[in-house]
């Protein structure tokens, strides 16, 4: 950390503000010129920054750094003030399609049955919740099952207006979604061999009015199979989660899915533990029913970073099967846990940004 000078003015304030890096970018906020004001004197720092929609759900964070930072430097400053505003970095078009978005990451599993469909909804829905600007897409082709979880019904409509007419995603609320549940009608089997796995996943990227995104979060199929082949061909993913229980049989299968992402080059953001316990409403007494602390020991062998663990809790059931998984984020005893999975997902892409040296910036003739 660079020594600098304490003089309570606003270029000794934005001197210290270089030690703070943009959640998004890792870059500093001053280099990025993102600190937008600076007011400083004896008796008050006021100051306010400009972050991106990509880190919202890092802002309280972010600012309460600051603010500690500010506090530890002019200690005889009695009125420290962090104003946090939007600040507007459009996303870049990326891969084969085209598609506008800033992180794009991969939500799978060994096998199924371990409420990977509930994680990566719930991922989406917390991240949207805090500010950002997110996406899902169900890849999940040949059991759809995120129309049920957010209680969505119908075929997508057609903008015909486009050069080439885009599908509108599903949906009453600003987080698109996407998927073979509302191509396909309820109780039809997908019966497809590999390329036409391959085009449908690609079509459902290329030609859904996504808009700009700051995540695309996706749900995989469960197990070992060519999808994720087909994204890393057409997508440049940021990572994977994986989901796993504690028991054994299924940290075997999550190593395999492990092992999977890591052989198609797609990186690995973290491990999701579910139903990692159960505690009795009556008794409060808890109950390993699986195992207890498998996939963070399996995270921690493997060198991948452990995200949480989601208990088993009966309203995570009868929200899912009633299509109102959103409204896990007003429970109380949910929220917390699943809200500790978005912020660890989204500090460890900080974290890795800052870690990256900076792209050399060319100059436009």
């Amino acid at each position: 950390m660079t020594n600098h000078p304490t003089t309570v003015d606003s270029t000794g304030v934005t001197a210290v503000l270089a030690d703070i890096a943009d959640p998004e970018t890792g870059r500093p906020l001053v280099e990025m010129g993102q600190v937008r004001s600076v007011e400083a004197s004896p008796s008050s720092i006021a100051v306010q920054v400009g972050l991106t929609s990509h880190a919202a759900i890092l802002w309280s964070q972010t600012r309460g750094r600051i603010e500690e930072l500010l506090r530890t430097r002019f200690p005889a400053v009695p009125r420290v003030s962090v104003e946090i505003v939007p600040h507007d970095r459009p996303p870049a078009k990326i891969g084969q399609i085209g598609l506008e978005a800033k992180s794009v990451i991969a939500v799978g599993s060994g096998k199924g049955g371990v409420g990977k469909s509930t994680i990566a909804a719930s991922i989406a829905i917390g991240l949207a919740r805090a500010g950002s600007r997110v996406g899902l897409l169900d890849a999940d082709v040949y059991g759809p099952s995120v129309p049920h979880l957010l209680g969505l019904s119908g075929r997508p409509q057609i903008d015909a207006g486009k050069i080439v007419p885009m599908f509108l995603p599903v949906g009453p609320h600003p987080m698109p979604v996407m998927s073979m549940g509302f191509l396909v009608p309820p109780g039809e089997a997908v019966v497809w061999r590999g390329p036409m796995l391959h085009g449908a996943i690609t079509q459902m990227l290329r030609d859904t009015l996504w808009g700009p995104l700051d995540y695309l979060i996706i749900d995989m199929p469960p197990g070992t199979g060519d999808i994720a082949l087909t994204l890393s061909q057409v997508l440049p993913l940021t990572g994977a989660v994986v989901v796993c229980t504690p028991q054994d049989v299924a940290l075997l299968d999550a190593t395999k899915a492990i092992a999977m992402f890591r052989k198609v080059n797609i990186p690995l953001l973290g491990m999701v533990e579910n139903m990692s316990f159960f505690i009795c409403p009556d008794t409060q007494k808890r109950y390993d029913i699986f195992g207890t602390g498998g996939a963070m020991r399996t995270a921690k062998e493997l060198d991948i970073p452990f995200l949480g663990e989601v208990p088993l809790q009966i309203p995570i059931r009868e929200h899912g099967d009633a299509g109102r998984t959103a409204a896990n984020y007003d429970d109380p005893a949910a929220r917390p846990y699943l809200e500790a999975i978005c912020t660890r997902l989204v500090g460890n892409l900080a974290a890795a940004h800052a870690s990256r040296p900076p792209m050399p910036s060319l100059p436009v003739l």
